[in-house]
């Protein structure tokens, strides 16, 4: 007897994207490496941006993005944007969840202009 198909209308899980990367992806040793980094840059960050005003884009998810980007050669930011609608992996890796959409990646562009263009990067 063939059996049917049955679609489902809504996600409702218990698990979280890092559940379902595998303990031995490459991905998680740079995930470790990457946000070590971040984190001592976390104090130049907070210095960078003011306290007023609507909240950014974090500025370790930028960076993150960026790496993502390159490893993965992810060719524009429209492309990545159309992606982390529906990649677990770079959801997980950019601490996102599941079910609700964040950040608007889609002013990468924009946004990267700020932190690239302070003593940061330099």
């Amino acid at each position: 007897m063939r059996g049917t198909t049955k679609q489902q209308e809504s996600m409702f899980s218990l698990r979280t994207p890092g559940d379902r990367v595998p303990k031995d992806h490459p991905l998680r040793r740079i995930k470790d490496l990457a946000d070590g980094a971040l984190a001592t840059l976390s104090l130049t960050f907070d210095k960078m941006y003011s306290r007023m005003g609507r909240p950014s884009i974090p500025p370790e998810q930028l960076l993150k993005a960026s790496v993502l980007m390159a490893l993965y050669s992810v060719r524009s930011e429209r492309q990545f944007c159309e992606q982390l609608d529906y990649n677990l992996l770079f959801r997980w890796f950019l601490d996102m969840g599941i079910v609700r959409p964040e950040t608007p990646f889609c002013f990468l562009t924009v946004s990267c202009a700020c932190p690239a263009s302070r003593s940061v990067s330099r």
